[in-house]
């Protein structure tokens, strides 16, 4: 799973066949998407229309309003069948609701029958995440939560360490709340690399092996987001960033 992805939470279905070809052609392989978007389908299309292999593409979707072990079932099916990619490379559940055990044992099902080839969660903080933990069969791959600057998740993700499940940022620059595009410390460290805020919020979080899904709906902020990996945060500004942890959730989700 690439370290930096393209997401296309609120990308309206009309623009988002565009947005992902263009986002493939700047570089991208890795897609997120999810159910509760409404845009599975314009995600398969341009996906379909790339030119490139299936293989080389790594396409997250996340399920919705399910309930329990059969309703996942057939969710998981529909998903399928509106990207019509043959299969998902990872499949989340989307939030702590429903009966999450039997949604997961589905997902195990699913994974099994070669439908899925990793499967993982979003939003399970601590206790939710070890919770299910203890009652699955197989480890969540992937945990994605809100996650950046000002919202670090050091005991999630050392947990997650613990236990071999990777983490995953949604939202890796802060939808742009809490000041972060003049903030002095990342301006001060951008100056010194040549670098745009942008690029130190996100290397921040990769150069910590946590999987980012930047949206943007501008080709040159796509590719800009993308060339965040070709340069590294030395020991002083890590620990600079580090301490704009606010502890707390900027959307008052979880």
């Amino acid at each position: 799973m690439p370290l930096i992805g393209y997401g296309t939470y609120q990308t309206p279905p009309r623009v988002t066949e565009r947005c992902v070809a263009e986002a493939l052609r700047a570089g991208y392989r890795a897609i997120d998407t999810a159910q509760c978007y409404g845009n599975e389908r314009e995600v398969g299309l341009a996906c379909q229309k790339s030119g490139l292999s299936r293989e080389a593409l790594f396409l997250t979707t996340k399920l919705w309003a399910c309930h329990g072990y059969q309703d996942t079932l057939r969710s998981i099916d529909r998903s399928l069948k509106k990207l019509d990619l043959g299969y998902i490379d990872l499949l989340l559940i989307h939030e702590p609701t429903g009966d999450v055990y039997e949604i997961y044992r589905a997902m195990e099902t699913a994974c099994q029958e070669g439908k899925l080839r990793a499967i993982g969660i979003s939003n399970f903080l601590e206790d939710r995440y070890l919770d299910l933990v203890n009652h699955c069969k197989v480890v969540p791959a992937v945990n994605q939560v809100e996650t950046h600057v000002f919202r670090q998740q050091r005991k999630l993700r050392g947990l997650e360490c613990q236990i071999g499940t990777r983490h995953e940022s949604w939202s890796p620059l802060a939808c742009g709340r809490n000041g972060i595009w003049k903030h002095p410390t990342l301006l001060e460290i951008a100056g010194h690399h040549g670098k745009s805020v942008s690029q130190i919020a996100l290397r921040f979080l990769t150069q910590q092996g946590i999987i980012v899904i930047p949206k943007s709906t501008d080709s040159e902020h796509m590719r800009e987001n993308l060339a965040s990996l070709d340069f590294d945060l030395g020991p002083e500004e890590m620990g600079a960033i580090g301490q704009l942890e606010a502890g707390q959730s900027l959307f008052g989700w979880w």
